[in-house]
């Protein structure tokens, strides 16, 4: 018998959850373990991109223009900054970006050569809060967009985006409601899921159907 290793954050989030009520124990018997990956290795500016690309669509359809996107630029490799602001929104457009998400794209690009999307180390030093402000006054970025860039790259542990659809369904398949919370409620209903409320969220995001 394979004893778990409880010194993993994921393996006590888990716990902490499952031990709220008995609703949350037969999601996390049913799921099973947490399986939350964050790739550290992305710069903001590139996870602010991939999270763009990702809006309002399926995973599906999100890879593939991502991987349009990255063909543009031959080798396969993450282009610079300096390389997406060179090029056009026709160009982005044929990868299956909207106009207004290829004007964001260019957007992040931009204000990581400037400086307002900051490098990963520092980014590492500011508060969830803080990012938010500053990222979500460039043009066309979200405080969603800025969360999926804190829970998947910065790897912050307690985040629950209230926003999110799937989070708010989640939770009301997981009560077995007539409607889902608003943001708001869903903001509070969080409350006591802290600290470990990324790990609430990919819970959510995975209540049978």
């Amino acid at each position: 018998m394979d004893i778990p290793d409880t010194t993993d954050p994921h393996h006590a989030a888990a716990r902490f959850l499952a031990a709220l009520d008995d609703d949350w124990a037969a999601l996390i018997a049913t799921v099973g373990p947490c399986l939350h990956a964050p790739k550290p290795a992305r710069e903001p500016w590139q996870a602010l991109l991939r999270a763009v690309a990702y809006q309002q669509l399926s995973v599906r359809a999100g890879d593939t223009m991502i991987a349009r996107f990255l063909a543009l630029y031959g080798d396969g490799d993450f282009p610079s900054p300096q390389q997406v602001c060179d090029t056009t929104v026709e160009a982005l457009r044929g990868c299956g970006f909207s106009g207004r998400k290829a004007d964001t794209l260019r957007t992040i690009a931009a204000a990581a050569l400037d400086g307002t999307v900051p490098t990963l180390a520092d980014a590492l030093t500011l508060s969830d809060e803080a990012l938010i402000a500053r990222l979500t006054a460039l043009h066309g970025i979200g405080r969603w967009t800025v969360e999926m860039m804190l829970i998947y790259t910065l790897g912050r542990t307690d985040l629950l985006p209230a926003d999110d659809l799937g989070v708010r369904e989640g939770y009301r398949r997981l009560r077995r409601l007539d409607r889902p919370p608003t943001p708001r409620q869903m903001t509070e209903l969080a409350l006591p899921w802290s600290p470990h409320r990324t790990a609430a969220s990919w819970y959510l995001w995975r209540v049978p159907r």
